[in-house]
C-alpha cells in the first residue's frame, strides 16, 4: 500500500471507530492503525470492573473483538461493512494493570471471510503480560441496508 492509501484505511477505521458507543462507554481509545493490524487500549476504571476489581471479561472481550473487527477491516473494500460472525477468547490471566491493550491482527484475509486474532495484554510498571487470546471470523458485508463504516 502506499502512504496515502495507508492514510485512507487509517482515517475510515478512526471514524467508524468513532461511531461505536460501547467504545466510548468503556473509555477505550484507538492507539494504532495499520493495514491489518490494529491497536485498542483501555485504561482499567471502577465502572468497568468486576467484583475482584479486575476489568471485567465483558470489556476485554470487546475491545479484543473490536481490535480483530478493525484489523479485518482495514483491509476489505471501501464499500464494504464487517460484522463478527464468531469469535473464541481464551481468558489467561487477571486483567489487571495500567493499561489493557488490544492488539488484533489479521491472519487470513478472504473476499468474504478473514479470519483474525487479537492478543490482549496488560500493561504494570512498563511490563506486559498475556491476559487474553482472541480468535474471529469476520464477515465483509456488502449492499445491506444500514450496514457501513
Amino acid at each position: 500500500m502506499t502512504e496515502p492509501d495507508i492514510a485512507r484505511v487509517e482515517a475510515r477505521i478512526r471514524a467508524s471507530f468513532a461511531k461505536q458507543g460501547l467504545m466510548r462507554t468503556l473509555g477505550a481509545t484507538l492507539t494504532a492503525v495499520l493495514p491489518g493490524q490494529v491497536e485498542i487500549s483501555l485504561v482499567p476504571r471502577n465502572e468497568v470492573s468486576q467484583q475482584h476489581g479486575f476489568v471485567h471479561a465483558g470489556a476485554v472481550s470487546a475491545i479484543a473483538d473490536s481490535a480483530a473487527g478493525y484489523a479485518a477491516l482495514s483491509l476489505m473494500p471501501p464499500d464494504r461493512g464487517v460484522l463478527t460472525a464468531e469469535f473464541k477468547i481464551n481468558l489467561l490471566a487477571p486483567a489487571a494493570g495500567e493499561h489493557i491493550m488490544a492488539r488484533g491482527k489479521v491472519i487470513k484475509a478472504g473476499r468474504t471471510l478473514t479470519l483474525a486474532q487479537a492478543e490482549v495484554v496488560a500493561e504494570r510498571d512498563g511490563k506486559e503480560r498475556l491476559i487474553a487470546l482472541l480468535t474471529a471470523t469476520l464477515m465483509a458485508i456488502e449492499g445491506k441496508d444500514g450496514i457501513v463504516d
